[in-house]
């Protein structure tokens, strides 16, 4: 993994991004019974360590969709799977959103324009790509167990179930990136390359094995 040896990137938040790092790490911390610590990324990885301590994948991914459940009112998520389908349009503001709200969370992203097969499984092009240049949270995390439990596979359960709009997350594990396909339907993890990931910093004089985090 030579992308590793890369000098990590620098990140400098600003107060909207300490205040969504209050409320998420706020969050996490009362799903576990913690104190909430400062509103740090270190301590944002720190507490995503903690929900991986003695669960199991299951386990940390619902405490995960719990505490993305208690950060939107359970109304509002009604109130959007009624009124917007998974259209074009409204899988497209999606992505534009997350490339505006989300930086904090991920580091720089675009976005763009990508194929996506739609219910008929006829492809369309739609501006519903979000690129994520190269995750945040999976650099400093140095994790793919964190990367699939705690982020991947509950924040795609989370839009295409809570909020009905399905969505499609694709981590690249050598350069970090991340692509997140709004409108696309994601396909069960044991049929994704994904599944089969080693760990980042897996000896490569041994036989690749899945992450044991997995």
């Amino acid at each position: 993994m030579k992308k590793l040896a890369q000098p990590a990137a620098i990140y400098t938040d600003n107060v909207f991004d300490r205040l969504a790092l209050g409320l998420i790490n706020r969050k996490i911390a009362q799903a576990l019974g913690l104190t909430p610590p400062p509103p740090t990324y270190a301590n944002f990885v720190w507490l995503s360590q903690q929900v991986m301590q003695g669960r199991t994948a299951q386990e940390q991914q619902a405490l995960i969709a719990k505490v993305l459940a208690s950060v939107i009112p359970r109304w509002v998520l009604g109130g959007i799977r009624t009124i917007f389908s998974p259209a074009p349009l409204v899988c497209e503001l999606n992505a534009w959103f997350a490339t505006r709200l989300f930086q904090w969370l991920v580091g720089p992203c675009e976005w763009q324009a990508t194929l996506v097969a739609g219910p008929d499984q006829a492809f369309r092009w739609q501006r519903s790509r979000v690129q994520i240049k190269k995750c945040r949270y999976l650099e400093e995390s140095g994790c793919v167990g964190m990367c699939v439990n705690l982020c991947k596979l509950p924040t795609q359960k989370f839009f295409t179930e809570q909020f009905g709009i399905p969505l499609t997350m694709s981590p690249d594990f050598e350069d970090l990136s991340c692509a997140m396909v709004f409108g696309q339907m994601p396909l069960p993890f044991n049929e994704e390359e994904a599944a089969q990931q080693p760990c980042l910093h897996s000896d490569p004089k041994q036989a690749p094995l899945p992450c044991p985090k997995l």
